[in-house]
């Protein structure tokens, strides 16, 4: 949405390591925005942004008005149910709605042959690759993994809300999800301990609400009992003025191989909403998912 940093830089460049010309949006779009949000305060470096683009080697950047995404009378809305339905969703109402509605829009106006979404919002990912099988759109959706600060802290535009106290509490997350998934690696696989020891880990390094811990399906999101298949523990957190989500791949040891989650550090892994694309030379009307 806009305030990119090297998390978006990662997701420009893996469209260009395998895409032709790369589109990037950077449009902070009120619909995905519950009543009561940082809308108006969301972080904005249209400058920087640029140059950053410029620097990646983007051939294009779509910076529209809201009156150009929606006019005026706009009273469409696409609603992806049950995948809504947990997580983030009770607690941002409408904004899987804004969001399912702004990617419709924008892979509409640019025709991407590709489109390229991080981890970091896992469930923004699902709802977007859910709803662009279900509505027949002829895009692939490119899942990235996270890019961290070294000490594990997902990057986001929003880490910019943190005072440097704040900023070092944060780290917890990283680590008592890491700690988790290295248990359920080592055989203990009911998820309500584990669930219970991240939320004792968050709580105890410091003064903080935490909305929700959870462990889920990988592709459902419905939360499990135990880890008998991929999963993601799933959290959202408030530190401060900051809201501040994260996820990570779990598993027990005998899947790990199935694993599409990577542990690493940043200019390895990535983390974006923004949606970096392209269009061939000539345009074809799909891309595999």
């Amino acid at each position: 949405m806009g305030a990119l940093h090297a998390g978006h830089r990662s997701l420009i460049d893996a469209a260009r390591a395998r895409c032709g010309p790369v589109v990037v949006s950077i449009f902070v779009n009120p619909t995905q925005f519950s009543p009561g949000e940082d809308f108006e305060r969301y972080p904005k470096s249209p400058d920087s942004d640029l140059a950053l683009c410029r620097d990646a080697g983007v051939d294009l950047v779509f910076t529209p008005a809201v009156a150009d995404i929606y006019p005026p009378g706009d009273a469409t809305t696409i609603h992806v149910t049950r995948l809504t339905d947990g997580l983030c969703g009770p607690f941002r109402p409408g904004h899987f709605d804004g969001v399912a509605a702004v990617v419709t829009k924008l892979f509409n106006i640019v025709n991407p042959d590709s489109a390229f979404f991080g981890e970091k919002d896992f469930q923004q990912l699902r709802v977007v690759q859910r709803m662009t099988r279900d509505l027949n759109l002829n895009v692939e959706i490119v899942p990235c993994p996270t890019v961290r600060e070294p000490d594990g802290l997902a990057m986001s535009s929003r880490n910019a809300y943190l005072s440097p106290a704040d900023r070092r509490q944060a780290a917890v997350l990283f680590r008592a999800m890491t700690t988790a998934a290295e248990s359920a690696a080592a055989g203990r696989t009911e998820t309500a301990p584990l669930i219970e020891f991240v939320t004792r880990q968050i709580h105890d390094a410091g003064p903080t609400v935490v909305e929700y811990v959870a462990i889920v399906h990988s592709t459902t999101l419905e939360p499990i009992t135990t880890i008998d298949r991929p999963a993601r523990i799933c959290l959202a957190v408030r530190i401060g003025a900051c809201r501040l989500i994260d996820n990570l791949g779990i598993c027990r040891a005998t899947q790990m191989s199935e694993l599409d989650n990577t542990i690493t550090r940043p200019n390895a892994d990535v983390a974006a909403s923004t949606v970096a694309v392209r269009r061939t030379s000539q345009p074809r009307r799909g891309g595999s998912q």
